[in-house]
Formats: structure tokens, C-alpha cells, sequence
């Protein structure tokens, strides 16, 4: 699966379903980020990511220690 990191999460969402983009499920709220996931025009399920940098950056840090 594709991973694409956006700004922006709902608004992104918003303008996809406007344009007729298949939204496969509801965005998912963690602390290090908003996910959701879509299909590309060939049917291929696509992850959309908006981090929360701070948390994230920490948990990449805890991580490499």
C-alpha cells in the first residue's frame, strides 16, 4: 500500500469527495497522526497520513535509544 503524507486531513477528504473519489473508511485519530484511506482510479487502496510531527518525531527517537 501507498502512504502519502498530506496537510490538512478533513479539508483534503472534503475536496476528494466533491471530485467523486472513493472514500474507503472514517479518518482515524492517534496521537501521531490522522489516517485515512482511499482508491486510486485503479481500485488500489491508498493510505493518507497527516502526522502529528511532535508526537511522532518523539516516538522515533524513543525508538532509536
Amino acid at each position: 500500500m501507498i502512504n502519502y503524507r498530506v496537510e490538512n486531513l478533513e479539508e483534503l477528504i472534503a475536496q476528494l469527495k466533491k471530485e467523486g473519489i472513493t472514500i474507503v473508511d472514517d479518518i482515524e485519530n492517534y496521537d501521531y497522526g490522522k489516517f485515512v484511506h482511499i482508491l486510486d482510479g485503479e481500485g488500489n487502496r491508498v493510505e493518507l497520513w497527516e502526522p502529528n510531527d511532535e508526537v511522532y518525531e518523539k516516538l522515533g527517537d524513543a525508538i532509536t535509544k
